[in-house]
């Protein structure tokens, strides 16, 4: 991978009460400065080691470690291998947590993400990763590629540092956890707020729902630093690790939306 180091700038004033989706950072370059939010994917993406060097380097992200460590100590629980799971990487981005799956050994690895400038950044910088990754819209699949998916026997659902934000909608987390088998895995992270009682956004109860349901069993959560914010400050989310009891019906998410 290109280990190119960029100038760039965090606007401290600007940002000071900006929610994680809106924070945005300077990219200096011989011609000017370039204005890029913290969420313009298709962007960071595109410029080889950006991603990593905003929010690995500068702001300590270590989320992909993390939720493939409570992963890993779930199974732990079982007669289960860690090395057996087939892993759905949804959110996929380029490749960032399919790396630290990877490391740990996992059975096989499917990353799919709904912007084609996650995959190409992938193929890109971490080119054997994954066994597969498809660029597709959970929300709105085309014929064949919810059964490509299922062809994989898939039994691990994998997001990292994605939901909440309009990142992977409600219903697409839902279309993945029904992707993967029963009695398969889930593992992913989510801002500490979402499992307040006083957030009453329908997908923060939906996932409330979802971890203390019928529909999944709750084997590890915990709260951890995430990263840190442009000003410095903690950041923190719960990493959430389970294991899926049956399909979710689509009365369960969607009444959270009406």
């Amino acid at each position: 991978m290109d280990n190119k180091r960029y100038r760039i700038q965090f606007p401290k004033s600007e940002c000071q009460n900006a929610d994680q989706d809106e924070a945005f950072f300077y990219l200096l370059e011989s011609k000017g400065q370039k204005k890029i939010k913290f969420h313009d994917y298709d962007v960071i993406f595109n410029i080889p080691g950006l991603y990593e060097q905003i929010f690995y380097d500068r702001l300590k992200c270590c989320s992909p470690k993390k939720v493939t460590e409570i992963l890993n100590t779930s199974v732990a629980q079982t007669n289960e291998n860690f090395t057996e799971l087939r892993v759905l990487d949804v959110g996929a981005g380029n490749g960032l947590m399919g790396a630290e799956l990877k490391k740990h050994g996992v059975s096989r690895l499917v990353g799919v993400d709904i912007i084609p400038e996650a995959k190409r950044a992938t193929e890109r910088d971490r080119p054997h990763i994954y066994d597969a990754y498809d660029t597709i819209d959970l929300c709105n699949l085309e014929e064949g590629e919810e059964d490509d998916l299922s062809s994989w026997s898939l039994n691990c659902l994998a997001t990292v540092a994605a939901l909440g934000f309009g990142d992977i909608p409600p219903k697409a987390f839902m279309v993945a956890f029904n992707i993967i088998q029963s009695e398969g895995w889930v593992a992913f992270n989510i801002k500490e707020t979402f499992l307040d009682n006083s957030d009453d956004s329908g997908f923060s109860r939906m996932i409330r729902d979802l971890v203390f349901s019928k529909y999944m069993d709750l084997y590890h959560i915990e709260r951890y630093r995430h990263r840190v914010s442009i000003e410095g400050e903690p950041l923190y989310y719960f990493a959430v690790a389970g294991r899926k009891n049956y399909d979710v019906p689509k009365d369960f998410y969607d009444k959270y939306f009406d």
